[in-house]
């Protein structure tokens, strides 16, 4: 493969990376503007602080603003305590996001907002609002990026002492929530948000980020999920070359004998990602209309191009193994007669 080559496959790759975090993204920013903003409802992380801070200002600070400014300080204090492993797509999905919020609302007038918000109801807003900006932050989390906010706190906090992230961003969700019980909010049209409706907001804001964290571990679990196939044909050659050079998949060939016809054979066997089993299925059926392939799910993958395995390795054991078959052998060498010299 030459290096021309090469530098036109990274560089569509990043191209397709960066085309799905937009595509994503932008999803987010649709159910904040047409869901959640227009119900006034308050979800968790930078998101539901800036949501606060428009509400609280009758929308005279939007939302995109105070989201853009928030990240920006939280990027310079993690780039200072924990160095630059943030990435360039961090900071574009921040930026890209930011500039959404502010360009969207602009595009649909307040009263269309209003009257789709009054007709679908608050439970559903929440729900809506929550599946769509979990797709988008399991889009951006998919292609290397992150959505910064109090990730970011998470991280330093973590840093000095033994906690676990995740229950910490959960804590902070739920004192962001909560605090737009005592700060003033007012509707798009000016008129003051009752406590009562406060309290039934701070309700929905706790849907709201259980239905984002189900959608973006279902996102990303979706995205992760595994199929192994096995391939059946007389041009196995051609399309073994194909799935490993173009498709860039592994293959293992299984020497076979059908037993019906007792005619020896030989099967492929692949194991990729179900996103790109459509494009395997292209390659077989370009190459070898007749090729007969069995398709199935796996429930993990682990080693290299898939998951990595976790956990503590057993290097001890085996140390501790490798001198009980060392003494194990000496043992059996001692027993075994062939062993003894006269």
């Amino acid at each position: 493969m030459t290096t021309s080559t090469v530098l036109e496959s990274n560089a569509w790759t990043t191209l397709k990376e960066y085309g799905i975090m937009s595509l994503g993204l932008l999803v987010y920013a649709i159910g904040w503007t047409m869901f959640l903003l227009p119900s006034n409802l308050v979800g968790g992380g930078v998101s539901g602080i800036s949501a606060i801070i428009q509400y609280a200002t009758g929308g005279h600070i939007p939302m995109g603003w105070s989201y853009f400014v928030i990240n920006v300080v939280l990027l310079i204090f993690g780039i200072a305590i924990l160095g630059k492993g943030f990435g360039w797509k961090t900071v574009y999905a921040i930026a890209y996001t930011s500039l959404l919020l502010n360009v969207l609302p602009q595009l649909f007038p307040a009263k269309f907002l209003a009257e789709l918000s009054e007709a679908i109801g608050p439970l559903i807003c929440t729900v809506l609002g929550g599946v769509f900006s979990g797709i988008g932050i399991g889009s951006s989390i998919s292609q290397g990026g992150s959505s910064g906010g109090t990730d970011i706190i998470a991280l330093i906090v973590c840093k000095y002492r033994n906690t676990s992230p995740g229950k910490l961003i959960l804590a902070m969700d739920i004192v962001i929530i909560a605090a737009s019980l005592f700060c003033p909010s007012y509707k798009p049209d000016g008129t003051e948000v009752e406590l009562v409706h406060k309290i039934a907001n701070a309700a929905y804001g706790l849907i709201l980020i259980t239905v984002n964290s189900y959608t973006i571990d279902l996102f990303l679990s979706g995205m992760k999920q595994s199929v192994q196939v096995f391939i059946f044909s007389k041009k196995y050659a051609e399309i073994a070359d194909a799935i490993a050079y173009e498709l860039r998949r592994g293959v293992t060939l299984f020497h076979s004998m059908g037993w019906y016809s007792k005619q020896e054979s030989n099967v492929l066997m692949v194991v990729a990602r179900k996103a790109d089993l459509s494009m395997l299925m292209r390659y077989v059926k370009a190459i070898d209309p007749d090729a007969f392939l069995s398709v199935s799910t796996v429930m993990g993958v682990f080693g290299l191009g898939f998951d990595q395995l976790k956990g503590k390795s057993l290097g001890g054991r085996k140390a501790e193994n490798a001198g009980t078959e060392e003494t194990d052998a000496s043992a059996a060498g001692k027993a075994d007669p062939r062993t003894i010299t006269k």
